[in-house]
């Protein structure tokens, strides 16, 4: 059977996004750079995560950060919108896929089912896959385009991979729905048999397994020096007068 073509949309067309996709502002690399040695600085450990990058991410591409429960649109810049994500990686310049944790897809709470695993994993499947497509339906009336904008980080930050994609709509008929012997349900590829979505019963964690792609935006970081902590008391200003302690008993 013909693969079914997708239609040209004048509407998205017309409207460009602020830059072609992985053609990050020219000095995006060096902004990143400078805000994760501010980090290492002030943290004195090697801690990045979720809400941290998307605001990091937002400042360097001079965007507006709008933290989102759906988590597809927590950066914003006119008609585009991204999700950020983070995900270790001890070799972040070389490596090939990631798993990206992109939500809960609970068959209970969406289709009112009171037993999803009695039903076959085709419909499973379906169903998990949709709750993913519906986010990415709400969130496309707003936004002509939608990114997902990935750090892929090493242990400890002294290098770190950036990447985007396009947040796009699956179709489940193009999948192979099977459990794994941890008793998850997995989702292959047809075409190729390549492992791409993982949903785990308890929880309804659904994982979406993201290849790479070439031209990814490398960082390396050379580790600043650690802060003493009493210079920087010292540098503040510190005072006796800024700290109250009182015991209230009632």
């Amino acid at each position: 059977m013909e693969e079914k073509k997708s239609p040209l949309l004048r509407t998205v067309d017309k409207v460009k996004p602020p830059y072609p996709l992985n053609k990050f502002p020219k000095d995006f690399g060096f902004k990143l750079g400078r805000e994760i040695v501010y980090l290492l600085t002030t943290k004195g450990k090697p801690s990045l995560e979720g809400p941290e990058w998307e605001e990091i991410f937002a400042l360097c591409i001079g965007a507006e950060w709008k933290p989102s429960n759906v988590g597809l649109d927590d950066v914003v810049m006119e008609t585009c919108a991204w999700g950020a994500k983070t995900v270790k990686s001890s070799n972040p310049v070389n490596a090939k896929k990631i798993r990206l944790i992109s939500g809960r897809n609970s068959p209970v709470f969406s289709f009112g089912e009171k037993d999803p695993l009695s039903l076959n994993t085709e419909e499973l499947g379906s169903q998990i896959i949709s709750i993913w497509n519906e986010r990415v339906y709400g969130v496309r009336k707003a936004f002509k385009h939608l990114r997902t904008v990935v750090l892929v980080k090493s242990t400890n930050l002294d290098v770190v991979a950036v990447f985007e994609f396009e947040t796009i709509t699956y179709d489940s008929d193009k999948y192979n729905w099977i459990w794994n012997t941890n008793k998850n349900l997995e989702a292959h590829d047809k075409a190729n048999g390549e492992h791409r979505f993982t949903w785990q019963p308890h929880g309804s964690q659904f994982t979406m397994i993201e290849d790479i792609p070439p031209g990814r935006l490398i960082v390396q970081i050379k580790p600043p020096p650690k802060l003493d902590k009493e210079s920087i008391l010292k540098g503040i200003g510190f005072k006796k007068d800024w700290i109250t302690v009182f015991q209230k008993n009632d």
